[in-house]
């Protein structure tokens, strides 16, 4: 079967020249003109195929003939087995380890008592004084304190987890590749290798009392859960998976909790709804992941079999990245996508992804949003943006607001 390199077509030459600088900065006008004119294309910078319509990325992430694979920047900065990248058996396994706590009634027995606490004390040490950095006094805390407790990692700073999921992101995120298929930065992992180690100097003495003395922590039942008597899942087995977690499950509702009040702060009468009426948060939150997806570009399948797709012939083998973040912006499926309008019908989104690799943490991440929110407008309900600087977001695979300058009066 021969396959159809986009990159061939002299009316699609402009895909070579996408750079990785073009792709932090800001994806959309390269993802915006994919979708228009080769949906699934090679893009030789990423060394990947890549979907970027809503249709096709649905159509792969459930498809029979699709299954997991990591990109090759995320498999050198978790290691195997990592949960996002593993199929079958394997799969089944770390799913199975990590989902009982993530269910909506177990999640409903202790979500507020976890995260109410923290956000409030986030709130508490700045609403004051006037000001404030939402993403790094609030929204990045909130969300690394809240999973960092939830793992049993309660005593490590939170100041060492969030640079351990910066530190993690940029490597997984170090994504540009040469024409012969080599990291164009290898460097660029350094950083991911010491927080790697960093985290198993830390987590490993708590590992060893965990076999010994299991505890009502989620790494605990990972070790346990599920096994023969007296045996427990092997550490280095897990880590990749705790990896994963201190990058994605942290960075999601951080970053979620930040693009959703860029956007309400884009329209204020929307902001002024969700302060007078906190029941309206989920909504906010919903288009706030669709307008700018946390997870954006981060997961990818590879074809099991010959497939063809979107008119593209995909030989057995062949990785495609699913950006989830461009499939939200696709125009086929939102009206007027690159606005933020909480308002709009209801319409499923791919944020949290699709099929069997799709989020295991949807509904925690939804509720440490939602709850860190409320206690955000309950205590500073006249909260706006600091328009004297604008707004930046960062990030490809993953994208939010590097930080959000908010001002109120005390």
């Amino acid at each position: 079967m021969t396959t159809t390199n986009e990159t061939t077509r002299p009316d699609h030459a402009w895909i070579a020249d996408i750079t990785m600088t073009e792709l932090e900065r800001n994806p959309y006008a390269a993802y915006e003109r994919l979708r228009r004119e080769a949906p699934l294309a090679y893009v030789p910078v990423l060394g990947s195929y890549v979907a970027s319509t809503a249709e096709i990325c649905r159509e792969i992430a459930t498809s029979p003939d699709f299954e997991a694979v990591i990109t090759p920047a995320g498999g050198r900065t978790f290691g195997h087995p990592a949960i996002i990248g593993v199929n079958g058996d394997i799969h089944r396994d770390l799913r199975g380890m990590v989902e009982p706590q993530l269910q909506p009634v177990e999640v409903d027995r202790w979500v507020d008592d976890l995260v109410r606490p923290i956000a409030r004390r986030y709130v508490e040490a700045f609403e004051t004084d006037g000001h404030a950095d939402i993403v790094s006094q609030f929204a990045e805390p909130v969300s690394v304190r809240s999973l960092g407790d939830l793992l049993g990692l309660a005593d490590i700073s939170s100041d060492t987890l969030r640079r351990w999921f910066g530190q993690l992101s940029r490597s997984f995120t170090n994504a540009s590749m040469t024409e012969d298929g080599e990291f164009a930065n290898p460097d660029g992992f350094i950083e991911g290798d010491v927080a790697r180690a960093e985290i198993q100097a830390a987590v490993d003495p708590l590992i060893d009392h965990w076999i010994a003395e299991p505890a009502e922590t989620a790494i605990s039942h990972w070790l346990h859960d599920g096994m023969p008597p007296g045996r427990t899942r092997d550490r280095q087995y897990i880590y990749p998976t705790i990896y994963v977690y201190l990058l994605g499950a942290m960075q999601e509702p951080g970053h979620g909790i930040a693009s959703t009040l860029v956007g309400l702060f884009s329209e204020p009468d929307q902001l002024e709804a969700v302060v007078d009426d906190p029941t309206l948060i989920p909504r906010a939150i919903s288009e706030g992941m669709r307008w700018t997806s946390p997870i954006w570009s981060a997961t990818a399948r590879i074809s099991t079999a010959p497939v063809c797709i979107a008119g593209v012939d995909l030989p057995a083998g062949t990785p495609v990245i699913l950006s989830y973040g461009s499939a939200n912006h696709d125009t086929g499926v939102y009206e007027a996508p690159t606005r933020f309008d909480m308002r709009r019908p209801p319409l499923p989104h791919l944020a949290f992804g699709a099929g069997n690799h799709a989020c295991a943490g949807i509904y925690y991440a939804n509720h440490v949003m939602r709850i860190a929110l409320e206690e955000l407008f309950e205590a500073i309900p006249n909260l706006e943006r600091d328009s004297s600087t604008d707004v930046e977001f960062w990030g490809w695979g993953f994208r939010g607001p590097t930080s959000l300058p908010v001002t109120w009066e005390v």
